[in-house]
């Protein structure tokens, strides 16, 4: 990029399908979101670019909202991004908004709060088109106990009982604002909002919580496995591929 060109400021929201994805961020040896968008959009951006993204997503894991910022000096208005991406991005990437911001915006750290869903397919057979989209859980599970026990989430806790190894030695005390689940015929959706996640930390309620579905814990001993802040009395990681970050909000 020419440092002489005047600079803008882009906020992009992205929505993926992450099955053909190592995960958002950039990797060596494996194709990855940020690496089809900082390639593809240098086309009509003409320069390279480097992108920063709100969050973090793992291999399988979907996006309505993704968030990307970063500067450029390409002539290209902002009211043609959306039209011209489409032209440039394979389909299963799909840049839905574009907006101009200032020069101190950060699409990871100025993020405020994180809606994410995940979902799950219970059924007693496997769907073939779903095994992309949801974990198939095959034994009937109690949503109403599961959106009970969720609900005790809600608040500021230390959720160290729902942190993979492995993340970054950040603070495991987050706020949620919502937590819940609902069933709409064979799919049962979890939903969570909150001001951050820890790694993994969507998918360890999940899986924690579906042990509550299917009579395993209670809504109470849900509970106290979150005061406990042992990750290894909590329930497995759910799959990626259920995953879903919804919206981020600044």
């Amino acid at each position: 990029m020419d440092d002489m060109a005047e600079q803008r400021y882009l906020k992009l929201t992205v929505a993926y399908d992450g099955t053909a994805y190592h995960g958002f961020q950039r990797q060596a040896n494996a194709i990855t979101v940020q690496q089809v968008l900082e390639e593809r959009l240098a086309i009509i951006f003409g320069h390279p670019l480097k992108v920063t993204g709100a969050a973090r997503t793992d291999a399988g894991v979907h996006a309505y909202g993704q968030v990307v910022s970063f500067a450029t000096s390409g002539t290209i208005p902002t009211a043609n991004i959306v039209r011209a991406a489409k032209s440039v991005l394979p389909p299963d990437i799909v840049v839905v908004k574009a907006e101009e911001v200032s020069a101190d915006f950060h699409a990871r750290f100025s993020a405020r709060s994180k809606i994410y869903l995940y979902r799950v397919y219970n059924a007693a057979v496997a769907d073939p088109f779903r095994r992309n989209y949801a974990w198939h859980v095959t034994q009937l599970l109690d949503a109403a106990a599961m959106d009970a026990a969720a609900q005790t989430a809600v608040g500021t806790h230390d959720f160290s009982a729902f942190r993979a190894a492995g993340g970054p030695p950040v603070s495991p005390v987050r706020t949620i604002y919502e937590a819940g689940c609902t069933r709409e015929g064979d799919i049962i959706e979890f939903r969570f909002w909150g001001n951050g996640f820890l790694y993994h930390m969507v998918r360890n309620l999940v899986g924690t919580l579906v042990d509550v579905g299917l009579g395993r814990l209670t809504r109470d001993g849900f509970t106290r496995i979150l005061a406990g802040r042992d990750r290894t009395r909590a329930g497995i990681t759910a799959p990626p591929q259920g995953l879903y970050l919804k919206e981020i909000f600044y």
